[in-house]
């Protein structure tokens, strides 16, 4: 069989071939290509290598002399397999920027391409929502599936913004490069010399750190106004007690357990109901006075 070695390469890091594929590549074979592999073909060509292009399989089995053949996707049988090109983890992140890339390219999907930022903004919300959902029910296959729907509004968002006007443009590379220095600039103890830092510690490093950027006057601020009025009003109380502002006076709580005080709040949620009040409109309006005290209180020790 004229194939002695079959080695699988990436066709969307045609750059990438590991150690294992470069010993089969430098075992004086001549090198031929399939179709699949013609990405990689190319960069070896590029390189000063002789590769030659086959149609297909039978071209290959085909060929007068033993050849070393490059492939991707296609099953040469009766030779030896070498993974040419372990991929690393989140490799597949790539065929996700690739196939949004078509959805929106002339000759590609009409829907995705008509969609904007505010058009799409809604399903961000939902699908986070349904994320949530699959968290809370401690469903992995449902986790899966919905964080690959909110990573799909990531990767739809980075898209229109990279075809948007040069002061509004940004690209999923510079979504990707924000997030790690920002992880890198908020992570001291790990990838810098703060040294060892327990939870307490770690936290506390966040506060000053995200204050040193941001340069936030208030509390308030960088807390989104748009989620549930019990999670604004909970992380506002967080943020002040950090800062050192008023917090509202907690009330006495005879339940024993959350699980207790989920079933007292349900019953206030219906007590409400029945006088038609929406619960989360009145507590909205509290979180936003409380939120209008804490910026006042933060301007007033500003000015002090």
């Amino acid at each position: 069989m004229p194939v002695v070695v079959a080695v699988t390469v990436s066709p969307t890091l045609p750059g990438l071939l590991g150690p294992a594929g470069w010993r089969a590549l430098t075992e004086e074979r001549p090198v031929v290509a399939l179709p699949g592999a013609a990405a990689t073909a190319e960069a070896l060509r590029a390189a000063g290598w002789r590769v030659e292009d086959l149609p297909d399989v039978a071209a290959a089995t085909a060929h007068p002399d033993p050849v070393v053949a490059l492939v991707a996707g296609e099953t040469v049988p009766d030779c030896e397999v070498v993974d040419g090109a372990p991929l690393p983890a989140g490799a597949r992140l790539l065929d996700v920027v690739a196939v949004m890339d078509r959805l929106r390219s002339p000759g590609g999907c009409p829907w995705d391409a008509e969609q904007t930022h505010a058009s799409l903004r809604g399903y961000l919300l939902e699908e986070a929502h349904e994320a949530y959902d699959a968290i809370v029910d401690d469903d992995a296959a449902a986790m899966r599936e919905e964080l690959g729907d909110v990573l799909l509004q990531v990767v739809f968002h980075a898209r229109v913004a990279a075809e948007a006007a040069p002061d509004r443009r940004f690209t999923i590379d510079e979504v990707a490069g924000d997030l790690v220095d920002k992880l890198v600039r908020r992570h001291p103890h790990v990838f810098g010399d703060a040294g060892p830092r327990d939870v307490a510690q770690v936290e506390a490093g966040w506060d000053e750190i995200k204050q040193a950027e941001k340069q936030r006057r208030s509390p308030t601020e960088g807390v989104s106004r748009s989620q549930p009025a019990a999670s604004w009003g909970a992380a506002l109380v967080r943020r002040a007690g950090r800062a050192g502002l008023p917090v509202p006076e907690p009330a006495e709580l005879s339940a024993r357990s959350p699980e207790e005080l989920g079933e007292r709040l349900l019953a206030a949620v219906s007590g409400a109901a029945q006088r038609g009040w929406d619960v989360e409109d009145a507590l909205r309006e509290a979180v936003r006075r409380y939120a209008g005290d804490l910026d006042a209180a933060a301007e007033a020790r500003a000015a002090d």
